[in-house]
């Protein structure tokens, strides 16, 4: 088994609490989902958001899915680089598989398809 880094990222509309932590779970469970996980096979993750969202932490909400409560998760700010795609949340999950690189499934949905066009699947 090695341990894989699993990007993803979403956008939300307006910077409010329950629109935050909704679209957090959304991305979790897609790439969940995608990748075929199980918590129990999660190092970490690793969640940023860019500055003009600060009305909730997402931690929050992954904390509050059954059987995560034990992943380690943290918080923090996206480099804010002039241009860059607004109201963003991202999220880096390190997590034990034995599947290669080409098997791993990032996810980008809403407006942060943008950001990887080449990952992005329907």
């Amino acid at each position: 088994m090695v341990t894989r880094g699993i990007r993803g990222a979403t956008t939300v509309v307006n910077n409010e609490e329950q629109e935050i932590l909704r679209e957090t779970v959304v991305l979790l469970r897609e790439l969940v989902q995608r990748n075929e996980l199980a918590a129990e096979d999660i190092c970490s993750v690793w969640i940023t958001l860019t500055t003009d969202l600060d009305a909730a932490f997402p931690a929050r909400a992954i904390r509050e899915i059954e059987g995560w409560e034990l992943v380690p998760l943290m918080c923090a700010i996206e480099v804010p680089v002039k241009g860059s795609l607004p109201r963003c949340i991202r999220l880096m999950i390190h997590v034990n598989t034995e599947k290669s690189q080409k098997e791993i499934r990032h996810v980008y949905l809403n407006e942060a398809q943008k950001l990887r066009p080449d990952l992005t699947q329907a």
